[in-house]
This record gives C-alpha cells, structure tokens and sequence, in this order.
C-alpha cells in the first residue's frame, strides 16, 4: 500500500514529521524573523492586519514561501539521492504542494476571521448610533469578503483536480506493485477483487481522510496562536474561574473530551465492517462459481451464506445505532459549546460584537480541527476494514503469516468448505 508510492515508507514518514516539526518550530522560533535579514520582516505587533486577498503578497508571506520551498527542496533532494523511487516526484513534490494549497487555504479562513472584527464592530456601531455609518463603508467590506470567497473558490477547485489525480497515481503504483506480484497473490481469497476494487476505495478513501487529516493540521497551526491571543479577552471560564490562554484550554479539553467518547463508542465497528467485506465476498464468489458451475450456488448454500451477509448487517446497524446516537448528541452541544463558555463574558460587557465574532469563529476551527477522529471516524472505519484486506498481501510478500481470518479461510476451503463462519 506504501511501499509501492513512497521510498523506504516507515522511514519516509519518520523522517517527514520530523522534519516538518522541526521546519514548524523553527520558524516560530526565529525563522519568521529571519526574513527581515533580506528585507521580508513579520508584521508589526500591534498593527491592524492587511484586509483581504492583498494580504498574500506582502513580505511576511513572500518569506514564508521561499522558506517552505527551501525545506521542501531539501526533503526532496535527500531522499531522491538516498533512496531513488519512480513515483518519488508524486509522493514528495505531489504531497508538499497539497500540503501548500491546504495552508493557503486555510490562511483565507484567516483572512476572514480578520474580516470579521473590523465588519462587525462597524456593524454594531451601525445598528447602535443611526446615521454613524455610511452604506458604502458597508460595501466596501463586503467587496473584501467576496474577493476572499472567490479566492477560496478557486483554490479548491484546483487543489480537488490536483489531489484527484495525486491519489490516482497512487492507486496505479499500487495497482502495478501487486500485479507485478501477482503469481504469488492469486492464492488469496478474492485476490482479484482486492486488486480491483479494494485498491479504489483505498485511493478514494485516503484522498478524503489524508485532505481532511492535512487540513486540521494547518488549521491547528495558523488558529492557535490566533485563539491564544483572543483568549486575554476571556480570562475568566464558568466553573473553572480565571486561568491563562482560556479559549486554548477550552477548547482541547473539549476536543480530546470528544474523541474519546467516540473512539469508545465505536471500537466495535472497524471488526464488523472488515468481517462484512468477508461475508460478501464469500456470498459474490459462490455467485461468480453459479455462473459457470450448475453444482455451485445451490440454494441451501445460498442461503447459508447469505444468512451470514444477515447476521452481520444486522449486528453493524445495531452498533451503529448507539455510536450515532453518541456521535450527534455530541455534535448538538458542540454546536453551542463556545457560545455557553462565553455568556458570562458577553453578560459583563467585555467584548464587543466584532470580538465575539472571531472568538467563535477560532474556537470553531481549532475545536473541530482536534475533533478530526470525531469526525471522521466512520471512515477511518471504512479505511481499516480495507487495509486488513490489503494486509493478506503485505503478509504474503513480507513472508509474514496470513492475518487470522485468511488463514481461518484457506483451511475451510482445504477441507472443501465454502461458508464463511
């Protein structure tokens, strides 16, 4: 699944979170100030921030660009000397020009929140002194909201025709790594659906779950600093009292509150969706033998193996069930968590409108990006009910033993057994 598009995976992966991390730490740590040495300098403390898309071609981001393509660069040279690998230019160049588009992307959700204190302060002082504010002074703010919405537009757009073809790129080396192997992968119940089909919904499902992953990432790293310094305005939470970087607190102990509960919830579900994948591929292949064989897919055996199909579906929608129920109640207070913490707030008058608007806006996005499990976890479910199918074939070319099920199903089949228990 790795070794096919990466070089050395684990040591790939290994080398790559370092790297970012130390890419990450260090210019927050001195990198964004060593762009004034060559007339880039961060932004002044205290100064209002640039409205807007204009935002993208000041100094501080012109740095930044220049400083993330040098450590990319250098990745990339590294390990096309040490370890070369025909699909290195997708899964290094391809990966980092994601993981630029999804900053990018996510510093338009910046420049918004930025939009919405000088809007909104406007607003309320609209809507508080008649006659203070003229509507052009309003359209002109909408003007920057538009030019951002369309920015972001496009972005996505191009960034989804990117990743698209980035994961189908993935798909082939996987495709031709196992086919390259496939004399000693034929043996494998369903080998061919594997192949086939499993390899697809691994590409479709990584593309949604690696985008998503990447993009609560970036969001973690450019609306945390944001959410610690709107908590001075907030330093005092209900029940808990006065404490430093409140919104922070607030809002990881929320998150891992969150995806504990429905990793609890839901850990029965990654077993029964992978068993499900078994039950119908059993139920398909004595189908497929009914085509050509008139003694196969006779109906008793029919009709034991789709009664396991039954029993199985049956078993998934009952877990399902209480998982749901935990993952929207969940959902509901979330919704209304942030506003809850800052009523005492709001009541003392300490905010205005524009503040406000920020504060749950950043509380929003840090709060969902540590809530990723949460949100994703049906399919990250999906995901590893289809790597432990893809497993059998790692085994079978590492030399490693057949994972429990598809060695339970070889001997059924030695002993001439064609149900799935």
């Amino acid at each position: 699944m790795f070794v096919s598009f990466f070089p050395k995976p684990k040591l790939f992966f290994i080398s790559a979170a370092a790297w970012s991390l130390f890419a990450v730490l260090f210019w927050f740590f001195g990198g964004e100030q060593l762009g004034a040495m060559f007339g880039m300098p961060p932004a002044p403390a205290g100064q209002p921030p640039v409205l807007g898309v204009p935002v993208f071609a000041t100094a501080p981001f012109i740095w930044f660009y220049i400083y993330y393509a040098f450590f990319v660069g250098a990745f990339y040279l590294f390990w096309r000397f040490y370890a070369p690998h025909p699909w290195q230019d997708w899964s290094i160049l391809g990966s980092s020009l994601i993981l630029f588009s999804t900053y990018i992307s996510v510093q338009l959700y910046v420049a918004i929140n930025n939009w919405r204190g000088p809007f909104f302060d406007l607003f309320q002082k609209a809507i508080t002194t008649a006659g203070s504010v003229s509507a052009g002074e309003l359209y002109s703010l909408f003007w920057i909201y538009v030019w951002i919405g369309m920015t972001n537009i496009m972005l996505f757009v191009i960034t989804r025709f990117f990743v698209s073809h980035y994961i189908f790129r993935w798909r082939t080396a996987m495709n031709d790594y196992y086919m390259a192997h496939w004399q000693r992968l034929r043996h494998i119940e369903g080998a061919s659906q594997r192949v086939q089909e499993d390899t697809m919904r691994f590409a479709a499902t990584m593309e949604g779950l690696g985008v998503a992953f990447i993009d609560s990432a970036m969001t973690l790293i450019a609306f945390l600093p944001l959410l610690a310094a709107l908590s001075a305005h907030v330093p005092v939470l209900p029940l808990i009292g006065e404490i430093p970087y409140s919104l922070v607190f607030a809002a990881v102990g929320w998150s891992i509150f969150g995806t504990i509960l429905l990793m609890v919830a839901g850990i029965k579900l990654p077993g029964l969706e992978f068993k499900n994948q078994r039950v119908e591929a059993a139920y398909r292949k004595e189908l497929v033998y009914g085509e050509d064989d008139p003694d196969r897919a006779r109906p008793p055996t029919v009709k034991e193996l789709f009664a396991h199909v039954r029993k199985n579906y049956f078993t998934l929608y009952f877990h399902y069930a209480y998982f749901n129920i935990i993952r929207s109640g969940f959902g509901q207070a979330d919704a209304i968590f942030s506003s809850l913490i800052l009523i005492p707030t709001i009541a003392a008058g300490k905010i205005t409108m524009g503040i406000w608007q920020q504060i749950a806006t950043a509380f929003g996005q840090v709060s969902s990006s540590f809530q990723y499990l949460v949100s994703a976890w049906p399919t990250i479910i999906e995901l590893l009910s289809i790597y432990k199918r893809l497993r059998a074939f790692e085994a079978t070319l590492d030399g490693e033993p057949l994972p429990d099920l598809d060695r339970h199903f070889l001997e059924k089949q030695s002993k001439g057994q064609v149900e799935l228990a």
